[in-house]
C-alpha cells in the first residue's frame, strides 16, 4: 500500500473514535489487565549491526564518526566507508539458523509472557515485509519476514506479541557519513541512509536533551514515519508498540497523537488491550505506559510502568565477548520493579546467524528457574502500600551500574528465610511488597540457584 493510502486510512480511523488525536481524549486510555498481570517480557535487538558484532548496536552510526573506535575498526576490518559501507553488511546478514519457534520456546521457559522484537532500529532497516521501502529483511539479508515469523510463533506459544520502532532517530543517525567520503552520499542509497541530517543534538552533546533539534524533520519524513508505524499496526496487530526517546521532539507531537488514536481505535476494532511505551515526557502518563531504560523508579508509581534493560551490560545487539549480568541481580531487579507497579522487559541480542548466545540463553533460563518456584509472587499481582525495606538507593534511568547491590543488611527479608505461601495480606516476594491475587502471597529469601 502507498504512503498516501495508508495516511488516508490513518486520518479516517483516528477521527472515527472512540479515541481522538488529542491529549484530552487519549488520557481516557486504560492499561490492559493482561499487561499489568504479565510482569516479565522479552525485548529483541536483531539487525545487520550484528554482523560486525563490534561496539554496540550503534555501530551503523559510529562507523561513520571519525575518531571513534568503530570507525577505526571498520577501516581495519572492512576498508574505507566509500568502498564498504553499512549497506554492504546486508548480504552477510543471512540468519541461516534463525528459528522463531525455538526462540519463543526459550522465552517461554524464561517465564516471559510477552515478546517485543525491534521491527526497525535507528539504522533504518525494517526487519519485516514492508511496501514502503525496498530495503527490508524480507527482500534483503535474511530474505524472511522476521517480525511476521516471530508474531506467529509468539501467539502459537500462547504469549502476547508486541514490537518496537526506533525509526524517528533515523533522521540524523547516519549524518556522519556526510562529512567525509562514504556511501551515505551515494544517491543510489539515499532511500536507505535517509536524510542523514546534521541535527544539532546529534553533533552537540550539550543539546542532546533539547526538544527541538534543528533542522527539524520535514513533513515528508514525518508522514513516512507515521505510515510505517500504521503499516506495522495493521500488518502484525501488536499489543505493545514500543518507542524510543526521540518522538518527544516538538515536531512529532501531532504525529504521535494521530498514531495513538489510530492504534487505540484499531485495538478497539480487534477487541484487544494494547499499550504504547514511551520515554521521558513524550506522552502524558495517563495516555500510554512510561518506560525507563536501564534503570528503575525510586518508589511506587501510581501509573503502571516498565523498565527495559538487557541481559548484557555493553550492548543491546550482539557483540563478541559481551558481559552478561548475574541472574540473581536480574531477579532482584524484577522483584523491585514489580513491587513498584512496574514490569520488566529484558533484552537479548541474537547473533547474525540467528542463534541466541549461550550466555544470554543461560541468563533467561536462570530467571525462568526462579519464576517456576516464586512466580506466584510476581505474576497477576498488584503493588502493596510499601515496596521495600532498607536504604538501598535506586537511581532512575540509564544508571543501573550505579545502583548498590541488594544485601541481607539492607533488605533483611532477602536473607535466610524459607520460601512460604500464606494468606496474610502484605507479605510479599523477598519482603519487597507485592500483593498477590486473592491475597495469597509468596515470601522468598532463602538461597536459590538464581542468587
Amino acid at each position: 500500500m502507498s504512503h498516501v493510502k495508508i495516511l488516508q486510512t490513518v486520518a479516517e480511523v483516528s477521527a472515527g473514535g472512540p479515541f481522538q488525536a488529542n491529549w484530552d481524549s487519549l488520557k481516557q486510555y486504560t492499561v490492559p489487565a493482561w499487561y499489568q498481570d504479565a510482569k516479565f517480557g522479552i525485548f529483541i535487538h536483531w539487525g545487520p549491526y550484528c554482523v560486525p558484532a563490534y561496539g554496540n548496536e550503534w555501530y551503523p552510526r559510529n562507523m561513520y564518526q571519525p575518531g571513534s573506535a568503530e570507525f577505526q575498526h571498520h577501516l581495519a576490518a572492512y576498508g574505507p566507508q566509500d568502498q564498504f559501507g553499512y549497506k554492504d553488511f546486508l548480504p552477510l546478514f543471512k540468519a541461516e539458523k534463525f528459528d522463531a519457534a525455538e526462540w519463543v520456546q526459550l522465552f517461554k521457559d524464561a517465564g516471559a509472557r510477552y515478546v517485543v522484537p525491534v521491527a526497525e532500529h535507528h539504522d533504518g532497516f525494517p526487519m519485516y515485509a514492508t511496501t514502503l521501502s525496498r530495503w527490508n529483511a524480507a527482500e534483503m539479508g535474511p530474505k524472511r519476514d522476521v517480525i511476521g515469523e516471530l508474531a506467529a510463533a509468539t501467539r502459537q506459544a500462547g504469549l502476547v506479541f508486541g514490537l518496537s520502532s526506533h525509526r524517528a532517530e533515523h533522521w540524523w543517525f547516519m549524518e556522519g557519513g556526510r562529512r567525509f567520503p562514504s556511501d551515505v552520499q551515494d544517491e543510489r542509497c539515499s532511500d536507505f541512509y535517509g536524510p542523514a541530517a546534521p541535527a544539532t543534538g546529534a553533533l552537540n552533546p550539550g543539546a542532546w536533551n533539547n526538544l527541538d533539534w534543528t533542522p527539524r524533520p520535514d513533513a515528508t519524513y514525518l508522514d513516512d514515519w507515521l505510515a510505517r508505524c500504521a503499516e506495522l499496526v495493521d500488518q502484525y496487530q501488536p499489543q505493545v508498540f514500543w518507542f524510543d526517546w526521540w518522538i518527544e521532539q516538538t515536531v512529532f507531537k501531532p504525529y504521535i497523537q494521530k498514531f495513538a488514536a489510530y492504534y487505540y481505535n484499531r485495538a478497539a476494532e480487534w477487541g484487544q488491550g494494547v499499550a504504547i511505551n514511551y520515554k521521558n515526557q513524550a506522552f502524558p502518563p495517563e495516555a500510554a505506559v512510561y518506560d525507563v531504560e536501564r534503570g528503575k523508579l525510586p518508589g511506587i508509581n501510581p501509573h503502571f510502568w516498565q523498565t527495559d534493560t538487557s541481559v548484557s551490560y555493553r550492548s543491546w545487539g550482539y557483540i563478541e565477548d559481551d558481559d552478561f549480568k548475574p541472574v540473581g541481580g536480574m531477579v532482584h531487579d524484577l522483584v523491585d520493579i514489580v513491587s513498584k507497579n512496574g514490569c520488566l522487559l529484558m533484552n537479548v541480542g541474537p547473533r547474525a546467524d540467528g542463534v541466541i548466545p549461550p550466555g544470554a540463553a543461560d541468563c533467561l533460563r536462570g530467571i525462568g528457574a526462579w519464576l517456576k518456584v516464586n512466580g506466584e509472587a510476581i505474576y497477576d499481582t498488584r503493588p502493596w502500600e510499601t515496596y521495600g525495606e532498607g536504604d538501598t538507593p535506586i537511581p532512575e534511568g540509564f544508571k543501573e551500574k550505579e545502583q548498590a547491590a541488594y544485601t541481607p543488611r539492607r533488605h533483611p527479608l532477602h536473607a535466610q528465610r524459607e520460601y512460604l505461601v500464606c494468606d496474610q495480606p502484605g507479605l510479599a516476594a523477598g519482603g519487597m511488597g507485592v500483593q498477590g491475587a486473592g491475597g495469597r502471597l509468596a515470601a522468598q529469601g532463602r538461597s536459590h540457584p538464581a542468587d
